[in-house]
C-alpha cells in the first residue's frame, strides 16, 4: 500500500477513438439498476465486440462441422478457419512456430497441463519451485499438489510495500537453482508489470525452466514471446475480447515433444491398437477430443481487433485511465490503494479499500449506481495475507472505458461513504 499523494507520472498519449470503439460493444448501451452500465470488471473478463460475436455466429450458422476429420466441404472450411486462428494468435504473440500454440479452455487448464506433464516428469523429491506472492491461485494450487505428490517444495518471492516484486530477493532465489520459476507477467490485483524478460534470462543462465502466466498481460500490453524467450506461456481468450472457454498454452517445441499427453482420446492420436497407441504431432497431441472451434475462431477475431488498434495504443490508453483514476481516488478520505505508485510499472488495475466499509458492501452500493467492479480476494489469497487485508475492491479498465465512467465510480464511492458515515 502506498501513501496518498498526487501521481506525477507523465504518460504518453494514445491515438484511440474511444467513442467509436464503444459502438462496437452493444452491451455497453444497457442499463443496470436503471443506470447506464459502467463496466469496470475487465480483469475478470472483458466484453466482446460485435465482430467477435458475429464470427462465432457465422461458424455455427454457415460451416459448423468437426475439424481434422472430414473431407467434406464444411469440415474442410472449419479446419481451415481453426488452424488459421492458430496462425493469427501465434502472430499476435510472436511465437516462433505455429505448432507451439495449443488451444485449451483457459490459462488455468494450461498451467495444469504443464504441471501434470512436464512437472510430473521433471520435478522430483528435493527440487523446489519458485513462485511469487502475487500469483493467482491458478499458478499456485497445481504446484502445491505436484509438490506434495513428488516431494518438492515451494518458495515465494515477496513484494515491497509498493507492490513491486523484490528483485534482489528474486535474483538470489533464482541463483539457488529452482527446478521451475512460475511468475505472472502482470498482477491481477496490483496491476504490477513484472520485469519477466530479465528474470527469464537470469533463470536460463542457471538452467531453470520458466513458466509465465500471461492471463492479465496479453490483453493489455504488447507481448513478444521470441523476445521474452520463456519456456512456457499461458493466457485466456475471455480477458482479451474473446469468448469464454478458449485459451492458449505456448511451449517450446523441444519441451512439448518430450512431454506425455495431458488428456487422451480422439484427435490426439495417430494410431490406436489393442494394447498401444501412437500420439499425433504437435500441437494436436495436446488437443484431445473436439475442441472449441467457434471459440478459437472468435479469439482470432479478437486479436485481429486488438491488432487493428495497436497494443501500444491499448496500453497507453489504460495508463491514462489509471492515472486519471488514481488522481481522483486519492482525494477520497480514508482510501487505501494497493500497488505501485509508479504508473510506468502498472497498468489498468486499481485495488483499494475504504476505511469503515467492507469491500463487498462497496460493490453492492456501486452496483446500485450501475457500476460493475470486483470485490473479494481476487483468487490471490496469499497476496491478501501479505497485504494484511481480507479483501479489496478492484476497478479494472479496458479499451472502451472513459474518464466520465471513472467520475461515476468516484461519485458512487463518495455516496457509499456518506451512507456508511465513514
Amino acid at each position: 500500500m502506498f501513501h496518498l499523494h498526487k501521481v506525477k507520472t507523465v504518460l504518453k498519449t494514445h491515438s484511440l477513438d474511444t467513442a467509436a470503439i464503444r459502438k462496437d460493444f452493444p452491451i455497453l448501451s444497457r442499463k443496470v439498476q436503471g443506470k447506464p452500465l459502467v463496466y469496470l470488471d475487465n480483469a475478470a473478463t472483458s466484453q466482446k465486440p460485435e465482430e467477435v460475436v458475429q464470427a462465432i455466429q457465422s461458424y455455427y450458422r454457415s460451416y459448423n462441422a468437426n475439424v481434422h476429420r472430414g473431407i467434406h466441404d464444411l469440415s474442410e472450411e472449419a479446419t481451415a478457419a481453426y488452424e488459421s486462428a492458430r496462425e493469427k494468435i501465434g502472430s499476435f504473440i510472436n511465437s516462433k512456430r505455429r505448432e507451439e500454440n495449443i488451444f485449451l479452455r483457459n490459462a488455468t487448464e494450461g498451467i495444469n497441463l504443464i504441471a501434470n506433464t512436464w512437472g510430473k516428469k521433471n520435478i522430483s523429491k528435493g527440487d523446489h519451485i519458485l513462485l511469487t506472492i502475487m500469483e493467482h491461485h491458478s499458478n499456485i494450487v497445481p504446484w502445491q499438489l505436484l509438490a506434495k505428490e513428488n516431494g518438492a517444495t515451494l518458495k515465494f518471492v515477496d513484494i515491497d510495500d509498493e507492490g513491486k516484486l523484490m528483485l534482489d530477493q528474486a535474483e538470489e532465489m533464482i541463483d539457488e537453482g529452482p527446478r521451475l520459476l512460475c511468475i505472472t507477467q502482470m498482477s491481477n490485483v496490483l496491476g504490477t508489470i513484472n520485469p519477466v524478460k530479465e528474470l527469464i534470462a537470469r533463470a536460463h543462465d542457471h538452467g531453470v525452466t520458466v513458466l509465465i502466466d500471461g492471463a492479465q498481460s496479453v490483453p493489455h500490453i504488447p507481448v513478444d514471446l521470441q523476445d521474452l524467450d520463456s519456456d512456457f506461456f499461458v493466457f485466456s481468450g475471455h480477458k482479451m475480447l474473446g469468448p469464454t472457454g478458449v485459451g492458449v498454452v505456448h511451449g517450446k517445441r523441444e519441451l512439448l515433444e518430450e512431454m506425455p499427453p495431458f488428456l487422451t482420446g480422439g484427435n490426439m492420436i495417430k494410431e490406436v491398437h489393442m494394447t498401444e497407441a501412437r500420439w499425433s504431432d504437435l500441437p494436436w497431441k495436446f488437443e484431445a477430443g473436439t475442441p472449441d472451434i467457434g471459440g478459437a475462431i472468435g479469439l482470432a477475431t479478437a486479436v485481429e481487433y486488438l491488432s487493428s488498434l495497436g497494443m501500444k495504443n491499448v496500453c497507453a490508453l489504460e495508463k491514462e485511465l489509471t492515472k486519471y483514476a488514481m488522481d481522483r481516488l486519492i482525494d477520497i478520505p480514508g482510501i487505501h490503494i494497493y500497488g505501485p505508485r509508479d504508473l510506468e510499472n502498472r497498468c489498468g488495475i486499481i485495488a483499494f479499500n475504504i476505511d469503515g466499509i467492507h469491500a463487498h458492501d462497496v460493490s453492492t452500493l456501486l452496483n446500485q449506481d450501475g457500476v460493475a467492479i470486483r470485490a473479494g480476494h481476487h483468487c490471490a489469497m496469499p497476496l491478501m495475507e501479505r497485504l494484511k487485508i481480507p479483501a479489496s475492491v478492484r476497478a479494472s479498465f479496458y479499451i472502451y472505458n472513459t474518464q466520465k465512467e471513472i467520475d461515476v465510480l468516484v461519485e458512487s464511492l463518495i455516496n457509499a461513504k456518506r451512507i456508511f458515515g465513514s
